[in-house]
């Protein structure tokens, strides 16, 4: 694993104190679960395209500035997000449920190689932006305006489920070929005392730019 998959993984740590923050404070009994995938959304067979799906050429690397996920209402602006003092990246703020952050000292969304974007699944107040991610269906459209005026238009190829014990680092954080994307989001199972057990991530791939 190199530097970038470090941090990211380190900053992924990070974040999982914050999940399931809706549901401890107000308790399970007549909480929703956030969704989770179903097997017939994960790969095949390992890390793959979708089948004759398009792929685009990568771009220049530009930051992005908004995500939009039309299949679960997903219309955010994108933070960045640095080192902090204890060497992690920084979680998104936690107190605004419609901000999505990407690690900015890694792959911007649209060029080449894995872009990685994150953002809570809940906070204390109730579903953050990222709470429907595990719904999400092979072919969904991702979309991400970009600082230089254009946008980049993902396809997803899969979403997984992981426990915490059982991340996939070198999946989810190793190089590709071509633009990449990795969208995640706590998810797994759930307890009261620790919150979400795992992780979701959807993988997409760049197929258009406008």
């Amino acid at each position: 694993m190199d530097r970038t998959a470090l941090r990211a993984r380190a900053w992924l740590a990070g974040i999982v104190a914050l999940c399931g923050l809706w549901l401890v404070h107000n308790g399970a009994a007549g909480r929703l679960m956030a969704p989770q995938p179903s097997t017939a959304e994960a790969f095949a067979a390992g890390p793959e395209l979708r089948p004759g799906s398009p792929v685009a050429e990568p771009l220049r690397p530009a930051a992005p500035v908004r995500i939009r996920i039309p299949r679960i209402g997903v219309d955010a602006p994108m933070t960045g997000l640095a080192l902090g003092a204890d060497g992690r990246l920084d979680a998104p703020p936690a107190d605004d449920r419609n901000l999505a952050g990407w690690f900015e000292d890694g792959t911007p969304p649209g060029a080449e190689g894995a872009a990685i974007v994150a953002g809570h699944v809940d906070n204390a107040e109730g579903p953050s932006v990222f709470y429907g991610l595990g719904s999400l269906k092979k072919g969904a459209r991702v979309e991400i305006d970009r600082r230089d005026g254009r946008t980049a238009v993902f396809s997803v190829d899969a979403v997984e489920v992981y426990e915490n014990d059982d991340f996939p680092d070198k999946r989810v954080y190793g190089s590709t070929p071509h633009a990449s994307l990795r969208l995640i989001t706590c998810g797994g199972g759930w307890t009261r005392e620790t919150g979400y057990l795992g992780n979701v991530v959807a993988y997409a791939h760049l197929t258009e730019v406008r």
